[in-house]
């Protein structure tokens, strides 16, 4: 073990080499992202070679020229693959093996190694997390770069990140977050998909998703306990589940297994549900199936529908994955008259026309090189395979299912494709997961993904995390209001169950659903647990952007905020701001995320629990904010929960207080408006 920490050191420490590595050919057992050249004039072109070679000494110039130009009509950017450090293997280490001044910075290391780990990343050689586009990095020089200055950073000096470029080590204060990332932030006119291929072809901007440019991913364990919480409330909504009832016996199809969506499967086995899930990809599902995730893998369409009756007939909960097209899943399904419980989908249609969806009729290699040589037909054709997708699903509803988008821009992109979708009211005929219930089960009331990593990597310290948390919850059943009784309830269950699933992928990390005063208690007890030994190592905690508080996106985390303000973005930023100068170790803001750039800003953080009473102090200043921010914005949209939330916050704190809004009677609005509409 010595002399791989020596290596990494080294590794790290290097940062730019002296001499041009030697060219590397791709590595065959990891999955690599399509081909996507991107439309650029002789002047493009050569301002995007320039923007690369600046990172490099002069006399690499000559030698690596020709290559990046090559990388930059193949996948539309430059990504420097010979710069990939192959010294060690790419995942997370012990804190104390990266080499740093501060365990802050180590800390940073090890999320940004984890989200690069072959293990966890959808692309890793391409430095892509998930989502098809989802990048840590534009370039492999940029990782050297930063990883140096993590390195030999003090806690007086901040690192800002400009969409994956390093800009330097500046002087700040130790109270300061180490690390500031922003990535897209375009000026608004300038934030369409077009601009998006240009600005990331020349080296200026990225595509960061949510927890991929914010070193902040645990792999699909990140949504695991969100999807889990959903199908149950689906189940309870729309099918009279009892809320001690499991799902035996409920199926659920879906699609998606590449990265975050891999929590379907998981989530379907735990809940109980029969699941078919369906990935075009061959070398996600199997990846999926390797790591536990999926509990089978079939070619046959057939041969997994019938597997999906057998597990409904049986009460068995299994996920069924089978590799093709979701399209041609859902006509079967329609052909054989075999009706569905509950239905979605998490393809990555953020990016539609880039990968993150296939045309119907086209293996996987076959659509990627049709993206690639032909993009005009390769639109055409995933447009007519989406009013197809839209129209299976309508068909399906109307024999009982109910469906939902899963905030992955399913119902937008569809309807821009020419399906009828529309409501009559200027909204879709199906909602969002949101709408239905993550905004007014959840969020409304707090609850949303909070997360912890193990830097010791230890599996004991992940266990005694676990039941640190359980701890904290079981204490909150105590004195619960009946509002938010049952989610805490659904959450024990979950927490005491969570080691025996096998959900770890990379570093040892968890996710559960909590409150300001969960995440804050929860926090709080681990924090001392460092101080006194019980637990190895530190902890970093963090969250899902996707949260109460992080995300202004009307497609999905906002869409049940109806007071006019869900296309505006002050909640996320301000939420970055306030967690920034309460205690952060590091924060990010994104445009982008989910469903797609230009439709979302999106914030995140991560803090490092080391034992002193420093970061207890940050803890419980920055944890309330980030929750209570959302809740009060949400509130103020008159949310029912939210109003019930915040009211019971202001109770508890006597130096919180927040505007609410006064309800208006509906007869005197009513009056106003006669003869009006």
């Amino acid at each position: 073990m010595g002399d791989l920490h020596a290596a990494l050191k080294a590794s790290i420490l290097e940062g730019i080499p002296k001499h041009v590595p030697p060219k590397v050919a791709l590595d065959p057992t990891v999955d690599h992202a399509p081909d996507r050249p991107a439309p650029l004039s002789a002047q493009q072109r050569r301002l995007a070679l320039e923007n690369a070679l600046r990172y490099l000494p002069a006399s690499h110039h000559d030698v690596v020229a020709e290559e990046f130009l090559q990388e930059l009509d193949r996948y539309g950017r430059i990504i420097m693959h010979r710069y990939r450090p192959t010294a060690v293997p790419m995942k997370a280490y012990p804190l104390d093996a990266y080499p740093a001044k501060t365990p802050h910075a180590a800390a940073i290391m090890l999320m940004i190694m984890n989200n690069l780990d072959p293990a966890v990343a959808q692309f890793p050689h391409e430095l892509i997390t998930y989502g098809g586009n989802g990048s840590v990095f534009q370039n492999w020089a940029q990782y050297r770069l930063a990883m140096r200055y993590l390195a030999v950073m003090t806690d007086e000096q901040c690192l800002p990140m400009y969409s994956g470029h390093p800009l330097g080590l500046f002087p700040s204060s130790p109270s300061g977050p180490r690390v500031v990332v922003t990535n897209g932030m375009v000026i608004p006119n300038h934030s369409s998909p077009e601009d998006f291929a240009l600005m990331n072809a020349l080296g200026v901007t990225q595509y960061g998703q949510m927890t991929a440019g914010s070193y902040m991913y645990i792999g699909p364990q990140g949504i695991v306990h969100g999807t889990t919480i959903t199908l149950l409330n689906a189940a309870r909504l729309h099918l009279g589940l009892d809320p001690e009832q499991d799902l035996s016996g409920v199926t659920f199809v879906t699609s998606g297994l590449g990265g975050m969506s891999g929590a379907q499967a998981k989530a379907a086995v735990i809940t109980g549900a029969a699941c078919l899930i369906c990935e075009v990809n061959p070398h996600a599902a199997h990846k999926r199936h390797e790591q536990g995730w999926l509990s089978e893998v079939h070619d046959d369409l057939d041969v997994a529908i019938d597997r999906l009756v057998a597990s409904r007939d049986a009460g068995v909960g299994v996920s069924i994955g089978y590799v093709g097209n979701i399209v041609d899943v859902w006509e079967r399904l329609i052909e054989r008259k075999v009706n569905i419980d509950l239905g979605s989908d998490q393809t990555s249609l953020h990016n539609p026309f880039g990968g993150g969806y296939c045309p119907v009729g086209r293996p996987y290699a076959e659509a990627m090189a049709l993206m690639a040589e032909d993009p005009d037909t390769f639109r055409e054709e995933i447009q007519s395979t989406l009013v197809r997708h839209a129209d299976a699903i309508d068909v399906m509803s109307e024999r009982g299912m109910y469906f939902w988008d899963y905030g992955n821009a399913f119902l937008l992109e569809a309807s821009r494709a020419g399906a009828n979708l529309d409501d009559g009211n200027g909204g879709f005929r199906y909602p969002s997961y949101v709408e239905d219930i993550m905004g007014p089960m959840c969020f409304d009331f707090g609850f949303g993904p909070y997360r912890w990593v193990c830097t010791s990597g230890a599996d004991e310290d992940l266990v005694a995390t676990d039941r640190i948390a359980a701890e904290v919850i079981q204490s909150m059943l105590d004195d619960a209001p009946e509002t938010i009784r049952q989610q805490l309830l659904d959450n024990l269950r979950w927490i005491e169950a969570a080691d025996g699933h096998n959900m770890a992928v990379g570093s040892r990390a968890r996710i559960l659903y909590a409150d300001a005063v969960g995440r804050t208690a929860i926090a709080t007890e681990m924090n001392r647990a460092v101080r006194d030994g019980r637990l190895q190592g530190p902890v970093v905690l963090g969250r899902d952007h996707h949260d109460v508080s992080g995300t202004d996106s009307p497609y999905r985390e906002t869409a049940n905020i109806r007071d006019g303000s869900s296309f505006t973005a002050d909640m996320a930023v301000q939420n970055v701001l306030g967690d920034a100068f309460r205690g952060a170790t590091w924060v990010s803001i994104h445009n982008g995320g989910g469903v797609g750039w230009g439709e979302v800003m999106n914030g995140g953080f991560g803090l490092l629990l080391d034992g002193s009473d420093d970061a207890e102090r940050r803890a419980q200043s920055m944890l309330q904010w980030d929750v209570e921010n959302g809740v009060a914005r949400r509130a103020w949209a008159r949310n029912p929960g939210a109003i019930d939330a915040i009211s019971r916050a202001m109770d508890r704190q006597s130096d919180l207080e927040v505007t609410l809004p006064t309800l208006v009677d509906a007869d005197i609005l009513d009056r106003m408006m006669e003869g009006m509409e």
